[in-house]
């Protein structure tokens, strides 16, 4: 593909909307995206939206990327996550070292990247970089990638974390790790294949690590000199951004099969749904929740988006408040739609009914350490009253 815009990405998608869908039921039984499921993604360019133009992406405003992601996510969950997950990752790698892109994308812009970003790992320094070992869960899409991500503390010469803590982000192809296969055994977006990885002992050249605190606090984008708004947006609003999108995606993808569902559903009485003013009241509602979700995730980061084009850093209430919408979003969204599947009847959950997957990939989505809401509302409502939170988990991914 070339000089495609991110509106053909979502076009594309739309042509191949019917075989997406399809193949949620194969993605699941895998317990990895099929195939043809990856290809339509590599081939519409969806990993390529958040990509720096130098190599092949096309920058797009994040806001499309997460419309396109909500939109993948309406068809399967599993290719929305996907989708939402390893799309974030070229965004990061804009910040990084020219050589390691070139490494990645030089040959084959189409390259995707895993993660995970926890710091399960330890690095130990030697001459030009570090050793990392360690082992990490939920790498999803891990399978269809060829680098990957990894959080890691920074140790010292015994391999033992640093005080203060030191988080990096490192950057390994896929020789120095492996996947270990049957490690993603879950009730719900088991189409994503999120299996675990190893490392024992790979070499990390310095010039394939980033500090998490100035990606987190925007000084790596602009050591990169990188132009683009988009890549100034706040790391804890574009990274949470296509976790989030999916879920809502989900979301509505489940409420259009509720739809669908009961517009000739008769019930054990013989009553037919559509003639049935409560569950009728009950669709509505969570129609309108699900569409607030939306409206307000895509708000925040074009609000986010529109305040760094004015040239404004968002404060650290800012970002808090940011995530907090963004958490609320996922759980309003995830409510709403558990209270329409209690209202689809008992065939709903045959695993026939596609009703049942979307609504066990919206919880686990739900699951995700990205919408946990106690430390994220209680640093947004200190910012609220004007007061910072101290140093810890309170500013964790704020």
């Amino acid at each position: 593909m070339t000089d495609q815009t991110s509106g053909a990405v979502l076009a594309a998608i739309e042509e191949h909307a019917d075989e997406l869908a399809a193949l949620g039921p194969a993605n699941e039984q895998l317990g990895q995206l099929d195939d043809q499921a990856a290809k339509v993604l590599r081939e519409a360019g969806v990993v390529r939206l958040l990509q720096p133009k130098a190599f092949g992406g096309y920058e797009a405003h994040p806001r499309e990327f997460a419309e396109t992601v909500m939109r993948i996510a309406q068809l399967d969950g599993a290719t929305g996550w996907v989708a939402g997950i390893v799309g974030v990752h070229p965004w990061e790698m804009a910040m990084a070292d020219q050589r390691v892109q070139e490494e990645v994308w030089g040959s084959d812009p189409d390259t995707w990247i895993a993660s995970p970003y926890a710091p399960m790992g330890v690095l130990t320094p030697v001459d030009g970089g570090w050793t990392l070992r360690g082992r990490w869960q939920f790498s999803s899409g891990t399978d269809h990638c060829d680098w990957i991500f990894l959080g890691a503390m920074l140790g010292d010469a015994t391999g033992k974390p640093v005080m203060p803590p030191t988080m990096m982000h490192v950057i390994l192809p896929r020789a120095d790790y492996t996947i270990v296969p049957d490690s993603w055994d879950v009730v719900g977006l088991r189409g994503t294949g999120s299996k675990d990885i190893i490392v024992e002992d790979a070499f990390i050249p310095s010039y394939r690590a980033l500090l998490y605190n100035k990606v987190a606090e925007g000084d790596a984008a602009k050591e990169a000199g990188l132009a683009e708004t988009g890549y100034h947006v706040p790391f804890s609003c574009v990274f949470p951004l296509g976790i989030t999108s999916a879920v809502i995606g989900i979301c509505e993808g489940a409420l259009k099969h509720h739809a669908a569902w009961q517009a000739s559903r008769t019930t054990v009485s013989g009553a037919a749904s559509k003639d049935d003013p409560y569950a009728l009241y009950a669709l509505s509602e969570a129609a309108a929740d699900i569409a607030a979700s939306r409206a307000a995730l895509l708000d925040n980061v074009t609000s986010m988006y529109d305040a760094v084009a004015r040239g404004h850093a968002p404060t650290f209430a800012e970002r808090a408040a940011g995530r907090r919408t963004q958490v609320q979003a996922a759980w309003r969204a995830v409510r709403a739609l558990d209270e329409v599947v209690a209202r689809s009847g008992g065939n709903a959950m045959r695993m026939d009914n596609p009703i049942q997957r979307f609504w066990r990939d919206a919880h686990t989505g739900l699951a995700h350490a990205i919408h946990v809401p106690g430390p994220t509302f209680h640093a947004a409502g200190l910012g609220d009253l004007g007061l910072e939170p101290p140093a810890g988990p309170l500013r964790s991914m704020i």
